[in-house]
């Protein structure tokens, strides 16, 4: 059977799995945008909270995804769980550190420009800081969301939903019929699913970024 076959023959099942690895990546980003960026406003303005911050996401980051999600299926089994868990913590260190440095890299002096106009302390971040910080938050989103398009075919090892199954079982089963179609297809779809994701952000960037902005970043 061709690659072409394999992919007519199984169309529903691959189309499903397609959606469930898009939708798991999706949802595991933004609650890692929610969270490292909520840490990354709280603790950019202090070295030493910026350093645990930055330290213990790296810490986490440095463990091997398949020995994190062997560890997370004690607490929380098998499946869904310790797959958007284990993603959603890797995703955490780019978005947090992008905010800190897109943050810290805002001219001081539009800072108390601001408040000099009579802007409290949220109103500059809300109107001045995070604007201006965007355009590099929203690089460590996209890093973040490559980085975790890669571990969700991973998240396959302990049942996690997704194109990882293909893979998984495509390796499993190496020398067998359509072991080579299965690794192929699951392999080739998270790439385009990287590159479609890519481009989506792309576009928010242009459509959320003034043109000034993006010239100077």
């Amino acid at each position: 059977m061709t690659l072409l076959e394999y992919i007519a023959s199984r169309s529903d099942k691959l189309a499903f799995q397609t959606i469930q690895h898009a939708s798991m990546i999706a949802q595991c980003v933004l609650i890692a945008a929610a969270v490292g960026v909520v840490i990354g406003i709280l603790v950019h303005r202090n070295e030493r909270a910026t350093a645990m911050a930055t330290g213990t996401t790296s810490v986490i980051f440095t463990i091997p995804s398949i020995a994190m999600l062997g560890l997370l299926i004690a607490p929380l089994g098998l499946g869904v769980a310790p797959s958007v868990t284990a993603i959603t913590l890797y995703a955490l260190l780019p978005i947090l550190r992008n905010t800190v440095v897109g943050l810290n890299g805002v001219d001081s002096t539009l800072v108390d420009a601001a408040r000099g106009i009579g802007m409290s302390r949220l109103r500059v971040l809300l109107r001045v800081q995070l604007p201006l910080a965007w355009p590099v938050i929203l690089t460590g989103l996209r890093i973040a969301t490559q980085l975790a398009m890669g571990i969700g075919a991973i998240a396959a090892f302990v049942s996690g939903p997704g194109l990882g199954d293909q893979i998984f079982s495509g390796l499993a089963r190496i020398g067998a019929a359509n072991a080579l179609n299965a690794t192929l297809v699951g392999t080739l779809g998270i790439v385009l699913l990287a590159l479609l994701f890519d481009a989506v952000f792309v576009l928010i960037g242009k459509l959320t970024t003034s043109r000034g902005i993006r010239i100077h970043a």
